[in-house]
């Protein structure tokens, strides 16, 4: 079957087939053997098993290594074609940075002109003017009041909700104005619902809706609000931080580390302590996951 490997009753037999399509030479050949023989151990990188397994320098099972990177495991996703709807985000509100200040707008989309058409306003007013008038006409009087009186009512609603998105928002940014200014995470404040809340007068469950559904254009991208918000920690020196700020450092010492010698979890604790950040090894762990990054030995490259 083509492309090689569809139709494979796992991952293993998926590459293995690959491998076998392609052209003989020592990489390739190396390659088959850690996947026909050592699967396990190749996905777990316990790599000093293979090599003594095989036999082989580390030159070689880097040369292998490399040939199975260029595998597709998944070959039967070029058969989806391009039917994959892109979903474009439209943002709610944007962030602008204008003369050193910040300058919030809502999206036109969230504030509609909506106004009361003035032909049922007329109508209303012609049927009041009338001297004599009949039963069908009051009943018209009466339903077209009725319908005036919700659209107002729906028009006040609206500009309510934009009134709201707006004050929450504009909150928002100026309690995280120093990331704004700067588009360093480091300094997001440490900043949970109810503190907007406080700040604004309005019902927790009204952030949270603000927050895990609208979007905001800033400087520095697209960001869903719910990324703004975090809970806090304390530092060596008895100060509050976010632990946003922490996943930061934790990521930026992660990506900077020897991946020949990837670094433990109770190494990035005692890296963390010495930055100032004393947390436990499990907090570590969590943020680490939180992150989407493998443990140690997964990062291992040779």
């Amino acid at each position: 079957l083509d492309p090689a490997g569809v139709g494979a009753r796992n991952l293993q037999e998926c590459l293995s087939i690959q491998l076998h399509r392609k052209e003989s030479n020592e990489n390739v050949d190396l390659a088959q053997k850690i996947i026909d023989k050592a699967f396990e151990a190749f996905t777990k990188k316990h790599y000093k098993k293979l090599l003594q397994k095989f036999n082989i320098s580390e030159e070689q099972l880097k040369g292998a290594i490399e040939e199975i990177e260029k595998l597709n495991p998944k070959p039967g996703g070029s058969y989806a074609g391009n039917n994959k709807i892109v979903e474009h985000i439209v943002p709610d509100f944007a962030i602008k940075i204008v003369d050193g200040e910040l300058e919030l707008t809502l999206n036109g989309r969230n504030a509609p002109e909506l106004h009361v058409s003035r032909e049922y306003n007329n109508m209303l007013k012609g049927y009041k003017e009338s001297k004599e008038k009949s039963k069908s006409q009051k009943e018209a009087v009466m339903f077209i009041k009725q319908k005036l009186d919700a659209a107002k009512w729906f028009i006040e609603a609206v500009r309510q909700r934009q009134q709201t998105l707006f004050v929450t928002m504009s909150a928002i940014m100026n309690y995280q104005k120093d990331y704004f200014l700067s588009g360093d995470e480091r300094k997001l404040r440490p900043m949970i619902l109810k503190d907007i809340a406080d700040e604004i007068d309005m019902d927790v469950s009204t952030v949270s809706r603000v927050a895990n559904s609208k979007y905001v254009d800033t400087p520095y991208g697209t960001k869903l609000i719910k990324e703004f918000f975090s809970e806090s920690m304390t530092n060596d020196q008895g100060e509050e931080v976010s632990t946003r700020e922490i996943k930061k450092i934790l990521e930026t010492v992660i990506d900077e580390e020897d991946k020949k010698k990837p670094l433990t979890d109770q190494k990035l604790t005692g890296i963390l302590k010495e930055k100032g950040y004393p947390i436990a090894r499990r907090t570590v762990a969590k943020y680490r996951e939180q992150l989407d990054i493998p443990v140690a030995r997964l990062r291992k490259k040779i």
